[in-house]
Formats: structure tokens, C-alpha cells, sequence
């Protein structure tokens, strides 16, 4: 098994909306489909930000946070805000790398908010180490003015920032980079790579303190422990008849299914386990494509078949009329809904099989968050189920 390691990411979820039936109509000689949606529900948001310190120093560090990604958002798929599933966007920065901007401080902000899991994956697999001089300050400071962080009370909104060196290094102080996010409502906490008490007299666990937030200590060269169960074979194998049920349109449609097919290897390439992991993620509510799966797209409020070109179209549908596409999509549905099902179950019996073997909590970092996440939540109304 190839060494990895962990470190982590974060959360979150979606509404569940039920439509109204959907009525065709003429628009002169060509019929349409229009889909009736009821009104639209506020959402809540879990919004990580992720700020990892990419000097030579944190290769392990890197290495955990793609390791652990996909058990970290399975777990986070469990969350409930006031009985309803909130959403997950995720942020993520490098700081701390000599091949950045020295005038920006060493910082890099790599992705802003997004629910795309995909794109996560992919950042995460081109981050390279190198140098530096780590500034917490700064990029704390960055990612409060860069970031949407929007003004719902209701959202969980939290900074997790990794790093070794001194948190007192840059030109803006972590103190004030700290209160402005307690100012903004944001939770910044803080996991030093090192020995738990060097990260005390270096002033990481104040820098989270300031804003009601976890102060962790980590190893961040301990080898990511995964656990192979009886059901992964079949979870795999799933995971190709889910693949099969996606439907790319747009620009962007044969791009985005070759990056799903990417991290899919990447997955791979660290363990069989992690693969699961991943295949677990494809199956709930957190992976969302609308932007280049027309399943996901025409579950949105403002899809409209008469909108739909069809030069946009894979070939072979480009002939159906919207009646046919309509059923077509119609069945490809209900097939991954049957797929994601039967992921769902055998990954209970996976998770079940997977607590009977587990002899310590070995994946440190991931249980840390995981349980500041939940303490932090549970201020806000959220649960698990």
C-alpha cells in the first residue's frame, strides 16, 4: 500500500425538494416539456475553508488531506440542520510555498466555495511542496476577504487551517486575522503538525481560542490506516454501473466526465478502501454535478427542457424529441437512484464491519475534525443522523 496520510475536509448537505409533475406543451409545431418545481426552499450551508501549508515540510500533510477526503465527506452526509440536509462547499488555499507570490504574502487561494467534490479532488492531487515562510495571519485574513462566507446565522462556517511553524509569523497578526473572524462569525480552528504542546508555546491553540474554535495536534507523517471489508469488491463494481448512468451536456459535459473518471484512479491509487470511500461519496446527497449532468440538472428549480440545445446534447440523444428525452432521463434516474441505494446499504454493512476491526482511532486527524465539527454543530441545531 502506498504511505498516506490524512487530513481532512469538510462537509455538508442539500434540501430535499418534491416536484410537482411535469407537463408537456406545444411551442408551434415542436413539443416541449416544461418541469413544475414548488417554490424554493432556503438552504443551509456547512462552509469549510481549508488553508494547508504546503513548505517541504508537510509532503505527509498533503498526503492525508487526499487520503482522507472521501470518509471525511461520508461522514459530514450524515448531518442535519432542523431536519433538513444542509450543502457542502468547500474552499481551498496554500500558504507557506516559496513558488507563490512573496508579495501576497505566500499565499495561494486555489478553489473559492464550491459543492464541486470533483474539483477538490483534482487541487488536492496537484498541490505540490516547497520552501517557505508560513504566514497564518495572512492567509486567515485572505480567505475572510476573499470568500462568500454569506449571512445566514443557520450556516456552519469554519476555517481549518494545518501547519508547523510559528503562528505569529507575517505581517498581519493572528489576533487580528482571529477576531475578524469571530466578527464574521467564522470558527478558525487550528491543527499543528508536531508535538501537542510545541503547538501551545507557538501560539496555535490561542489563534483558534480567539474565535470559540479546536486547537489539534497531529502527526502528520503516520500512514493513513484502511480498512478492506467483504462488501468493497461489490461497491466497485457498482460504482461502474453508476458511472454509466451519467449524462454529460454542455461545454463542459465530456470534460467533467473524464475528470470523474480521474479521480476515480486517483481514489484508486491509494487504496482499494479509498475508492470505496469514494464510490460511498457518488451515492449521496453531497456529490452534485448540475452544472454538466442533466440527471442533476433537471432536479434544479430553474431547469427547462425548452432551454436545452441540441448541439449541447450527447449524439445519440440528439434525435429524440424532448417527450422521449424526457423518459429517458426519467429511467436513467430511477437506475442510479437503484445503484445508490444498494451502495447505501452494503456500505452499512461496511461501516459496521469496519468498527469491529478498528483497534484504536489510528486516522487522528480525521476523528479530530470529525469531533470538532460536531461539537462546533451542535451550537447551530445540527445532529447527526
Amino acid at each position: 500500500m502506498k504511505t498516506m496520510h490524512l487530513f481532512t475536509f469538510i462537509l455538508a448537505f442539500i434540501s430535499v425538494l418534491s416536484c410537482k409533475a411535469d407537463t408537456p406543451k406545444r411551442i408551434g409545431s415542436i413539443e416541449t416539456v416544461t418541469t413544475a418545481h414548488p417554490p424554493i426552499t432556503k438552504e443551509h450551508y456547512i462552509k469549510v475553508a481549508l488553508l494547508l501549508d504546503t513548505s517541504n515540510s508537510m509532503d505527509g500533510l498533503i498526503d492525508q488531506a487526499k487520503a482522507q477526503l472521501w470518509e471525511i465527506v461520508n461522514e459530514l452526509s450524515y448531518a442535519k440542520c432542523r431536519n433538513e440536509r444542509p450543502s457542502l462547499q468547500i474552499a481551498l488555499y496554500e500558504y507557506g510555498n516559496d513558488n507563490l507570490n512573496a508579495r501576497e504574502g505566500y499565499i495561494r487561494k486555489i478553489l473559492g466555495f464550491t459543492e464541486d467534490l470533483d474539483d477538490v479532488s483534482k487541487e488536492l492531487f496537484s498541490l505540490t511542496t516547497n520552501g517557505g515562510s508560513e504566514y497564518c495571519g495572512t492567509v486567515i485574513q485572505a480567505s475572510l476577504e476573499q470568500l462568500d462566507w454569506g449571512n445566514d446565522a443557520d450556516d456552519l462556517k469554519m476555517i481549518f487551517i494545518a501547519g508547523n511553524e510559528p503562528f505569529t509569523q507575517g505581517d498581519i497578526h493572528y489576533k487580528d486575522a482571529s477576531l475578524n473572524a469571530k466578527e464574521k462569525n467564522v470558527v478558525v480552528n487550528t491543527i499543528f503538525c508536531g508535538d501537542y504542546k510545541h503547538g501551545i508555546s507557538s501560539y496555535w491553540k490561542d489563534g483558534a481560542q480567539l474565535s470559540y474554535g479546536d486547537y489539534m495536534a497531529i502527526n502528520h507523517n503516520v500512514e493513513t490506516v484502511h480498512i478492506a471489508s467483504p462488501y468493497d469488491d461489490v461497491i466497485l463494481q457498482l460504482n461502474i454501473q453508476l458511472n454509466e448512468t451519467y449524462v454529460p451536456y454542455g461545454a463542459s459535459g465530456k470534460r467533467k466526465v473524464a475528470l470523474q473518471m480521474e479521480q476515480d484512479d486517483n481514489a484508486a491509487e491509494y487504496s482499494k478502501a479509498n475508492a470505496v470511500s469514494r464510490t460511498v461519496t457518488k451515492s449521496s446527497h453531497l456529490y452534485k454535478n448540475a452544472t454538466w449532468d442533466l440527471i442533476d440538472a433537471e432536479a434544479e428549480a430553474d431547469f427547462s427542457y425548452a432551454e436545452l440545445k441540441k448541439e449541447d446534447l450527447p449524439k445519440e440523444l440528439q434525435k429524440k424529441t424532448a417527450s422521449e428525452l424526457k423518459r429517458y432521463i426519467t429511467e436513467q434516474r430511477a437506475e442510479r437512484e437503484r445503484i445508490q441505494k444498494q451502495i447505501s446499504e452494503l456500505n452499512e454493512k461496511r461501516r459496521k464491519f469496519v468498527v469491529s476491526q478498528s483497534k484504536d482511532a489510528a486516522n487522528g486527524l480525521e476523528n479530530a475534525m470529525i469531533q470538532a465539527l460536531k461539537k462546533q454543530a451542535g451550537k447551530k441545531n445540527y445532529t447527526w443522523e
